[in-house]
């Protein structure tokens, strides 16, 4: 097995601890260059049944849930049909009212 040194800079760090100082107090953003963070696994696929199920889930009409949704009525007609698919943020929406429906309801 390979292994590498790694060579410890004492500025580095520092700087790297004076950013995250920075950032908790407001200062600066948290960006992708000033730390790692663990992003959320991708979404899988729904079904057309899993949809109207999380539509159910909130006791609501087609219309109702689009527009918690914020999308037009006959696309989520379409998705619980199978005719279109959610996909990008809509199924990432889906997903978190599917674990979390209390947060399509706060609006």
């Amino acid at each position: 097995m390979k292994t590498k040194d790694i060579e410890f800079n004492a500025d580095d760090l520092l700087g790297s601890v004076e950013a995250f100082a920075q950032h908790l107090t407001g200062k600066q953003k948290l960006t992708l260059r000033t730390a790692t963070m663990p992003l959320p696994p991708p979404v899988k696929s729904l079904t057309p049944s899993q949809v109207r199920s999380i539509r159910k889930g909130l006791n609501v009409s087609q219309p109702v849930f689009a527009a918690m949704m914020n999308i037009p009525t006959v696309t989520a007609a379409s998705w619980e049909r199978g005719r279109r698919k959610p996909t990008g943020a809509a199924l990432r929406l889906l997903d978190i009212a599917r674990k979390h429906p209390e947060i399509l309801v706060a609006g």
